[in-house]
């Protein structure tokens, strides 16, 4: 299932391609009443989301929640849902570069013989193979 923008987007491709509004809303199943509209969240979340890209920045390691208890300190309050959805694109954006800066990047190296890394990961060389003689 495609979303309304999308679909917006698609019909003003048609409109570019020489297809009348009228015709290519009526493929995209969009009302033609849709198309000029614009959502507001993104001018109401703009300066929200720049203090929150400067917090992210100087506290890499903070999840939403610390987050938004330091926006809230700078004047910006709101509620745990809405400090999430702002959150996810950053934090998704941002997985990669955290997955790339663990400490666990050398090969794994057994401790005490209980068959895990440093990490705690298991190691799958030392568990015991099993044997077809039964």
């Amino acid at each position: 299932m495609v979303g309304a923008p999308v679909r917006r987007r698609q019909v003003v491709y048609l409109q570019q391609g020489g297809v009348s509004i009228r015709r290519a809303c009526a493929l995209m199943s969009v009302a033609r009443s849709t198309l000029r509209y614009e959502s507001r969240l993104a001018k109401r979340d703009a300066p929200v989301m720049a203090v929150m890209h400067e917090l992210a920045a100087q506290y890499p390691r903070y999840g939403y929640r610390r987050i938004q208890v330091f926006l809230e300190r700078r004047g910006h309050r709101m509620s745990a849902d809405r400090a999430h959805r702002l959150w996810a694109p950053m934090w998704f954006a941002g997985a990669e570069k955290a997955a790339a800066a663990t400490d666990c990047e050398q090969p794994p190296a057994p401790v005490a013989g209980n068959g895990r890394d440093i990490c705690g990961r298991m190691i799958l060389s030392s568990m015991p193979v099993p044997t077809a003689s039964s």
